[in-house]
């Protein structure tokens, strides 16, 4: 089984909560974790910024990505969001097996 975590920063609770939304409803993600309250110090357009945000991490198949990453910049706020996916190497087998059944097919 080919699993992949994706790690999104969104701008607040809210928005994240409306991406876990549409990703799990779309089947696009088996699970969406929330963390708020994350600082963020980033150059951005020539200026250091610093930021809260709210991080992501959501649980899927790996050739999921590339459509978690079209879904998600359509409904982002940010012009840049970031989305990366990191491969999960192994596992709990019944939760890997959860995943794949709870995304599409």
């Amino acid at each position: 089984m080919d699993i992949s975590l994706v790690y999104i920063t969104a701008s607040d609770t809210d928005e994240a909560a409306m991406i876990g939304e549409v990703l799990v409803k779309e089947n696009l993600v088996a699970c969406a974790n929330i963390i708020n309250n994350m600082s963020s110090i980033y150059r951005w357009q020539g200026k250091i910024c610093e930021n809260s945000e709210t991080v992501m991490i959501c649980k899927t198949k790996s050739r999921l990505v590339d459509l978690i990453i079209d879904r998600v910049t359509s409904v982002h706020s940010y012009d840049c969001p970031c989305i990366i996916a990191i491969p999960v190497r192994g596992g709990n087998p019944e939760f890997l097996n959860w995943i794949d059944s709870e995304t599409r097919q």
